[in-house]
């Protein structure tokens, strides 16, 4: 366990100190590329690290902005345990300053009264088990920035059974990765473009960090690996960008890493960008298939087609799925086709 400082704080590992021209001492916190550096007292942008008494301290610990059980599916996890329950829980505050967030209410917030439940890590592990979750999703806002936190909550969930999953936008340091991705048995990665450019414009960061994290998870660890991409309209959803990004990932993280392509609907600071259209959806999807990946999905819309997962080898119904809700029965022997024996990667339940 972590050095408390007061209820709610806890001593981090990755920083270190700055002496500056004008000789005032800085501490570098070093969990995420932002690489903020802060004077005595100062927050980070996520606004949950800060610098007190010249060490770097999550302020968030064991404090969340709320909780619910959702279906897996719901992450998206398509090829993990489907139709599974899992416990979703974030902080607040975030790394990235993405002007299109989904859950910009808790992404951006900088009140911490918007943390008003004291959760532990072992209260987290034994609530999940009681209402029968599988497991636990570090969700909402970017565990990455929650580092300390994510990672006690998983161990305490682990002697528990229960398993702990990563929803992130992977911008994350080298070292830090390495040990958080030690405790997550599957993550879901936002790759949310394909330029950098647009990461700049319209998250605040860098495209490199997240796809050094993708290829990391992908071959380093034992950590299930899904992506998605949320398509915008005029901004990531060019056929050009699309073919790019799907090339991408088929030669670095690997062909049968599923791949959701989620509908952007107006939020935050582009309420006047028109929402995504089921075309534009199903179009990459095509576009993603021609260039080889097993596994393309669409999500945020109410389409079974492409919800559904084929068996890659013979076109087989492997597992149906009506929202969020999905039928695996046709899966055979844990995770084969029942009609080419073809093995579909992914996490399933045996039997």
């Amino acid at each position: 366990m972590h050095q408390k400082l007061s209820a709610h704080q806890v001593k981090t590992r990755y920083w270190h100190t700055i002496i500056g021209q004008d000789q005032n001492v800085r501490v570098q916190c070093d969990v995420c590329p932002r690489y903020c550096r802060l004077q005595e007292g100062q927050r980070g942008f996520c606004f949950i690290r800060s610098n007190q008494r010249q060490s770097i301290v999550l302020d968030s610990y064991a404090l969340s902005s709320g909780f619910a059980i959702d279906p897996i599916e719901k992450k998206p996890l398509y090829h993990f345990y489907p139709g599974s329950r899992v416990l979703s829980f974030g902080t607040a505050g975030c790394n990235l300053g993405c002007k299109f967030c989904q859950n910009w209410d808790i992404s951006t917030s900088k009140e911490m009264r918007r943390l008003s439940v004291v959760a532990k890590p072992e209260q987290i592990a034994h609530t999940a088990r009681r209402e029968g979750c599988l497991s636990v999703a570090y969700t909402y806002n970017d565990p990455v920035i929650f580092h300390e936190y994510a990672i006690d909550t998983a161990q305490a969930c682990h002697e528990q059974g229960i398993l702990s999953v990563a929803v992130t936008a992977g911008y994350q340091c080298a070292e830090p990765r390495v040990e958080f991705y030690r405790y997550m048995d599957a993550a879901n990665i936002d790759l949310k473009s394909f330029t950098p450019e647009f990461y700049k414009k319209l998250t605040g960061s860098r495209l490199e960090p997240v796809l050094e994290t993708i290829e990391y998870v992908a071959h380093e660890t034992d950590t299930w690996l899904e992506l998605t991409c949320l398509l915008i309209p005029g901004y990531n959803d060019s056929e050009t960008e699309i073919r790019q990004l799907c090339e991408w990932v088929a030669q670095h993280a690997g062909v049968y890493v599923p791949l959701h392509f989620s509908a952007f609907h107006p939020r935050h600071k582009m309420r006047n960008t028109p929402a995504t259209t089921l075309a534009t959806l199903r179009r990459a999807r095509e576009l993603a298939l021609e260039q080889g990946l097993y596994h393309v999905y669409c999500g945020n819309v109410r389409d079974s087609e492409s919800a559904t997962t084929y068996c890659h080898r013979c076109g087989q119904v492997l597992i149906q799925r009506n929202g969020y809700q999905c039928i695996p029965e046709k899966l055979r022997d844990n995770q084969y086709c029942p009609n080419c024996h073809y093995r579909l990667h992914g996490k399933f339940f045996s039997g």
